[in-house]
């Protein structure tokens, strides 16, 4: 189960493109940009809001939560 900013940081980068590439280390997805191949790790018990905020950025979403 998804705990903290996990629901809100993948509904986020879907919507710039990015899409569900497969499990990664330990408890963590990795999501690959549909255009770009750029690879980004999110993980599943993702509860500090400036982790989330450095994982949209790095995903090029302008969004901040």
């Amino acid at each position: 189960m998804a705990v903290g900013f996990y629901r809100e940081v993948t509904k986020h980068i879907k919507k710039a493109g990015y899409a569900y590439d497969g499990n990664f280390k330990g408890s963590h997805e990795r999501w690959k940009h549909k255009k770009t191949g750029h690879l980004v790790e999110v993980p599943f018990n993702l509860k500090s809001r400036h982790t989330a905020n450095g994982i949209l950025s790095s995903a090029g979403v302008k969004k901040k939560l």
